[in-house]
């Protein structure tokens, strides 16, 4: 990622690169929320010193943007791909919200922390923002889907797809990697719940 350029080569104390930052950093965020985890409590939990920390990025916010981005890039790449930009909208929607499982599950920690963000700090307004324009990608495929007849028109395209993200986003609430779910099947999961209540009629063969 471009936030990264230029910082992810630099290394502090052996073993402490930016990537090992992150990924503590994350896990306090998520444990005792953004606002309420210090330099220091992120030091300590390190084991080494706020100094230490700083070679790496300028503070929590930076530690914030790019957590946050994280997430939110691996999320835009899906919307990138070929398969969601080329064919019916229903097929590029269903690939979107199967691609945006995996996301969720393979960056887990850091997803869960975009989800939570409340828009208190210039960072997670950002953040937001960036999350709307997601939303909104999604919303427009859902209104092409019902324009070329492939979903049910009863439904509000924008509610369609908060109900579609609710279900997505709800994973990060119970999912747990260690009880052995793979990320394919719980976006099997989601799809057939999903897509079979909001299609018109019996899928197409293939």
């Amino acid at each position: 990622m471009a936030d990264n350029a230029g910082r992810g080569n630099r290394r502090g104390r052996p073993g402490y690169d930016l990537g090992r930052l992150l990924d503590v950093s994350v896990r306090v965020f998520n444990e005792r929320g953004y606002e309420g985890t210090s330099m220091e409590v992120l030091a300590q939990r390190l084991g080494i010193t706020k100094s230490a920390i700083y070679y790496h990025v300028s503070g929590k916010d930076e530690l914030l943007r790019l957590s946050v981005n994280r997430a939110l890039d691996a999320l835009f790449a899906v919307v990138e791909e070929a398969d969601s930009t080329t064919g019916r909208a229903i097929d590029r929607l269903e690939h979107v919200v199967r691609r945006s499982i995996e996301v969720l599950v393979a960056e887990l920690p850091f997803v869960t922390l975009l989800l939570r963000v409340r828009g208190n700090t210039r960072v997670e307004r950002q953040a937001l923002a960036r999350r709307r324009e997601f939303d909104q990608v999604v919303s427009d495929l859902v209104e092409q889907a019902e324009a070329e007849g492939s979903i049910r028109p009863d439904v509000d395209p924008s509610l369609t797809t908060k109900l579609l993200f609710g279900m997505v986003n709800s994973i990060i609430e119970w999912y747990k990697p260690s009880r052995g779910m793979r990320a394919e099947q719980v976006a099997d999961a989601v799809t057939k719940i999903a897509f079979d209540g909001l299609r018109t009629g019996a899928r197409n063969p293939v």
